[in-house]
């Protein structure tokens, strides 16, 4: 059992930088690729970005590639998302998830049902 705690969100101005974190206990963090999502309100939750075990692959959906980045540190249990250019749009409740399959394609990784283990998210809020 993966324990996941999300961290680093705020109220921003459109055009800043933030950096989420999400930290891992209970279990080998190697071990799962991971995923960030975002929920808006009255939206479903939806993809944004994920990383394979060693970190070796990533893929983004459109709306933030060029703008966000993953990335892992297996050393510290800790996947981050690094997210430059924010505009209102990105505005969501934020949430990392664990996945414990070894296939790690795009087609899996972008969809919610693929991940074992969620965190209670973090809010981001993009003012203009």
């Amino acid at each position: 059992q993966v324990q996941l705690v999300e961290s680093g969100g705020g109220l921003v101005q459109a055009g800043d930088s933030l950096r989420l974190s999400c930290a891992a206990s209970g279990g080998t963090f190697s071990a799962y690729g991971l995923g960030w999502f975002r929920q808006a309100p009255g939206k479903e939750r939806e993809f944004v970005a994920a990383i394979s075990r060693q970190g070796s692959s990533t893929y983004s959906d459109d709306s933030v590639k060029g703008r966000f980045t993953i990335s892992r540190d297996n050393a510290k249990n800790t996947v981050y998302l690094q997210m430059n250019s924010l505009k209102l749009e990105d505005t969501a409740v934020y949430y990392c998830a664990a996945d414990r399959e070894a296939s790690w394609l795009p087609s899996r990784v972008v969809r919610t049902g693929t991940y074992d283990y969620w965190g209670q998210g973090t809010q981001v809020t993009v003012s203009s």
